[in-house]
């Protein structure tokens, strides 16, 4: 794979902790998004938050490498990187997302929230990956 750029795939990775940071703040959707899994802020604080956020960080890592494989292509633009991430974001993971949502019984607003952050999280990645080759 010797078109990926490296850096690249660890600046898509990192900007997606970024987003999710203003994503799920309270001024943007925490407080839905709290609302939408029945979680109180006494819920929050529990957990092992080196290991949840160290495998969240290797996930985001695991799928900008897999985006930058697909744009791996020299002729890949910032724009078919920014479509690229879109149709990854909302048709695979989004899409996905609804489907088990919809088994588990889950409401639209968690199908939206987490959805929406994920679909916004890889355009951005694919924009990166686009642009910095």
């Amino acid at each position: 794979m010797p078109h990926i750029n490296w850096l690249a795939v660890l600046a898509a990775a990192v900007s997606t902790f970024v987003l999710g940071g203003l994503w799920y703040s309270p001024a943007v959707f925490g407080r839905a998004w709290m609302s939408a899994n029945g979680f109180s802020q006494a819920d929050l604080s529990k957990g092992n938050m080196a290991k949840i956020f160290g495998l969240s960080f290797l996930c985001a890592l695991v799928m900008s490498a897999n985006l930058a494989a697909f744009l791996a292509e020299p002729k890949t633009t910032t724009a078919w990187g920014a479509t690229a991430g879109f149709l990854a974001g909302f048709g695979w993971v989004t899409l996905g997302l609804a489907t088990i949502a919809l088994f588990e019984r889950r409401s639209g607003k968690y199908v939206l929230i987490n959805g929406g952050y994920m679909t916004v999280s890889f355009v951005i990645m694919g924009l990166i990956l686009g642009a910095w080759r």
